[in-house]
């Protein structure tokens, strides 16, 4: 339909609250709106030519691919918790677990994983680690070269840290920053894994919504059959002591611009061994800010906080003192 300029061919309906409230049903004719002249917007139903079959749309309590439950955002988006096994999610599953930030397989792009998926070469990110030179040299654009590169990168990216595996789970509402939170509190998958939702709303910044997230991931057992396959196929990380205080307990570190011996990732690993939490905003509750080159306008704000600022000389001399993961 033609609305404003713009042909629009879909609106989201992903909010059961809403859809009740304007009784949309399935078969309806809908009045269509570009809200503040962007999203398409459902306004109401057209009433007198609602047809006799319309009927209200119930959202699975399942996954209709793979079964697993469906978890739901504060009760408005509906996910899957079945992200490692359900075919449906195979794809963008796989392109999270080799990104950068995750395992950081280097030379598994999206047309490369799109090959590898439709191919039946890859189920699950497990099957990764399967994979020879001989299964990649045939694919499109992969000669034996690419292929051996890409092996070779797989193979590399077994020794991880479990804030980076977790966060390549791909588990609902855990990003980076909880994936942290998560290892450094328990210590171990093992003891993460079997938690319950109580024990995980002690974590910090872990609320009920999260917890429950965690709590229904680690509960499938489809997803702890695919942990299992990694950890046989030599996914391992260096074991982590769960921090009982620090030089940085209790202080708040910010990290701005580029460090020169260092990743800031790995800068952020070492301050978080010593108890610090880093945040990625300077307030005035930030206890120092650490300024590599061009450290931008974090380092402005922190001088109008009257924040002390640290370069990376400084943060090497308290990196020195961090337990080796």
């Amino acid at each position: 339909v033609a609305v404003g300029g713009v042909m629009v061919s879909h609106a989201t309906l992903h909010n059961p609250d809403e859809l009740a409230r304007k009784d949309v049903r399935v078969g309806d004719l809908v009045r269509v709106r570009r809200a503040g002249d962007v999203i398409p917007e459902i306004v109401g139903v057209v009433l007198d030519q609602r047809p006799s079959h319309a009927r209200p749309f119930v959202f699975p309590d399942h996954c209709p691919v793979c079964g697993s439950p469906v978890i739901r955002n504060q009760g408005v988006v509906a996910r899957c918790a079945g992200g490692l096994v359900c075919q449906a999610q195979r794809r963008q599953t796989i392109r999270h677990f080799a990104s950068r930030r995750a395992l950081d397989i280097q030379g598994l792009g999206d047309k490369l994983v799109e090959q590898l998926v439709d191919g039946g070469l890859v189920e699950t990110v497990a099957d990764l680690f399967k994979l020879k030179v001989s299964d990649l040299a045939g694919l499109e654009r992969m000669g034996e070269r690419s292929a051996t590169n890409v092996t070779q990168a797989i193979a590399k990216s077994r020794l991880t840290t479990l804030p980076r595996f977790l966060y390549a789970l791909g588990i609902p509402e855990v990003g980076e920053a909880t994936a942290r939170t998560l290892a450094l509190h328990f210590a171990s998958l093992k003891a993460l894994m079997v938690a319950d939702e109580h024990e995980l709303t002690a974590v910090q910044d872990v609320g009920p919504v999260v917890a429950h997230a965690i709590a229904v991931f680690f509960s499938e057992p489809h997803n702890r059959a695919v942990i299992a396959a990694l950890q046989a196929a030599g996914v391992h990380w260096p074991a982590l002591e769960k921090p009982s205080g620090g030089l940085l307990s209790g202080k708040t570190v910010v990290l701005t611009g580029t460090l020169e011996g260092m990743t800031r990732e790995e800068a952020r690993a070492a301050l978080e061994r010593l108890g610090a939490k880093v945040s990625s905003s300077v307030s005035p509750r930030t206890d120092f800010v650490v300024a590599g080159r061009d450290p931008g306008s974090k380092a402005e704000r922190a001088k109008e906080f009257g924040v002390p600022i640290i370069d990376e000389r400084g943060l090497r001399a308290w990196l020195d003192k961090a337990p080796a993961l």
